[in-house]
């Protein structure tokens, strides 16, 4: 399997871990954790730092949409999601 596939991979099932079950939000998180620390074990600072990456780049992609839709600016849809 190439390098991008199995990056891929490992984002949809990180993905997954945490959309799994919306009912119970600490195993979403745990199985995250778990994955996370399995591809850090497996497949190395590297694999992980682009999976993060990745990550990123998907859901800032998200945001962009979702705001779109709505008639915002990207970046202020962004502020108000992580406002704590």
């Amino acid at each position: 399997m190439s390098d991008e596939l199995r990056s891929r991979q490992l984002i949809l099932e990180a993905m997954r871990a945490v959309l799994s079950d919306d009912h119970n939000y600490e195993r979403g998180i745990a199985s995250l954790t778990a994955l996370i620390d399995r591809i850090a074990h497996e497949d190395g600072a590297t694999t992980l730092s682009d999976i993060a990456v990745a990550l990123s780049v998907a859901l800032a992609t998200a945001l962009e949409r979702i705001a779109l839709d709505q008639g915002l600016a990207a970046a202020d849809l962004v502020e108000v999601w992580f406002a704590e």
